[in-house]
């Protein structure tokens, strides 16, 4: 029987999405296709391909500046249509147009010693999916974790209930990863979705969001201490891990749930990594696009987009909704509204149904001095003093920023804070802005 980690603090947001993966619909191929090196902290991108050049799935199209080996893949076969650049000419995107047929790269999988291993997943692009703890980023060559952990679930909004997509694969990538830690490989299940290999050890985790986030599941099994690294990531990451191992090939499809008031369907759809946000989105709107608000993601953690735009990674989902330009409405807070949502009971709506609400992008303020009244404990279940480690790394104070636990979190675990904070913060900037500072400080 597997251990049972029972989360108060927490809290479910009410989104209406209603359908279950095994409703999955088939979307026709898109033709563009893009890799944003921005969705993987610790990466510094230089590019393997040119504009014009042709490419296979599973060929790198950028590559570490601190590790060539460490790369971002094509997701499919085509031609680098465009490279998108920002400011100071910094990567943005890479965009590939698609061939009607995919030539996909095959790899060597069979007699790799941990080194080899390590190797394969760095130019197959796994490695970058992965996670290290502290300073979530991507994990550092040649510094072996403590233990691995694998979130299978993901407890954010309009989420999947469970990630693996395919069990043989999933228990072939909890072996490979079990070979490349000298400590144990742990699982972070729901009850209703226990999975237990004999190359890991199973813990279920009860209770609301974040319960699904790595860290959480870190800080309840076994923390991070001062000094040691340890891995984190996705199920979804370990089945294609698996898959690569078990075929020799890359598998870049992907199960990305879409909706929000603006979609006409919620639905799951069967997709492909990097796949454009228009071949998503297109027959499953209502209203006008330029009133929407999309997010390539969750409501919470995800990017905001166009219908131009791209999924990002974790590639798992793309909201929509409304995008509220008024500055100011009348009465605000004072104001009854029967679809008014708040989470501190400010308005009558939290007597009725909690199953859904219809949100839209409007923050209802402007930033203000950080009000400290235990707000944020409320939805943090991790042991750590959230509005004083937010202080501290506002102020760079880098002893206070470790007595108060920053080498556990990611800025994915502020994020509910974020959505309830009345002093309209942006903390998830500031805990990445906090875990870069410290990296580059003591590197």
């Amino acid at each position: 029987m597997s251990n049972l980690i029972r989360i108060k603090r927490g809290f479910d947001i009410g989104v209406d999405f209603s359908p279950e993966p095994a409703e999955c619909s088939s979307q026709k191929l898109s033709q563009q296709y893009a890799v944003c090196p921005s969705d993987f902290p610790g990466f510094t991108p230089k590019l393997a391909k040119r504009e014009g050049e042709s490419v296979k799935a599973g060929e790198p199209l950028l590559y570490d500046k601190n590790d060539a080996d460490v790369c971002l893949v094509s997701p499919v076969s085509g031609v680098v249509a465009k490279i998108v650049r920002g400011e100071r000419r910094r990567i943005v995107r890479v965009e590939v147009a698609a061939d009607e047929e995919t030539a996909t790269m095959t790899f060597a999988t069979k007699g790799l010693d941990g080194d080899g291993v390590t190797t394969l997943l760095k130019r197959a692009g796994l490695w970058v999916r992965m996670r290290q703890r502290p300073y979530d980023v991507i994990p550092e060559s040649g510094k072996a974790p403590r233990d691995i952990f694998v979130s299978a679930f993901d407890s954010a909004p309009m989420s999947a209930k469970s990630l693996i997509t395919d069990e043989k694969d999933f228990r072939k990538g909890v072996e490979v990863l079990g070979g490349l830690t000298a400590g144990k490989v742990y699982i972070g299940c729901r009850p209703d979705h226990e999975i237990t290999t004999p190359h890991s050890e199973t813990y279920l985790f009860d209770g609301p969001h974040p319960a699904g986030n790595p860290s959480v599941q870190i800080e309840k099994i076994r923390p991070v201490n001062k000094g040691e690294t340890v891995w984190a990531m996705g199920a979804d990451t370990v089945c294609k891990i698996g898959h690569l191992f078990n075929n020799n090939t890359l598998d870049f499809g992907c199960r990305v749930a879409v909706g929000g008031s603006c979609v006409a369907q919620a639905r799951f759809i069967k997709a492909t990594e990097g796949e454009s946000l228009k071949n998503l989105l297109t027959g499953n709107l209502q209203g006008e696009v330029d009133a929407m608000r999309i997010v390539s993601g969750n409501l919470l953690t995800g990017v905001k987009e166009t219908i131009d735009g791209y999924l990002h990674f974790p590639y798992r989902t793309v909201s929509v909704i409304p995008e509220i330009n008024e500055e100011i409405e009348f009465l605000g807070w004072a104001r009854l509204g029967k679809n008014k949502y708040s989470f501190g009971h400010t308005f009558a709506t939290w007597l009725g149904s909690k199953a859904s609400h219809l949100f839209d992008a409007k923050i209802n303020g402007g930033e203000r001095a950080i009000i400290m009244a235990g707000e944020y404990d409320k939805v943090q279940p991790m042991d750590i003093y959230s509005e004083f480690l937010i202080k501290a790394i506002l102020a760079r104070d880098i002893e206070k920023m470790e007595q108060l636990g920053i080498y556990e979190v990611a800025p994915e675990d502020f994020a509910l804070c974020e959505f309830i904070d009345t002093s309209k913060l942006e903390l998830q900037r500031i805990v990445r802005e906090g875990l870069d500072y410290l990296r580059k400080e003591l590197n």
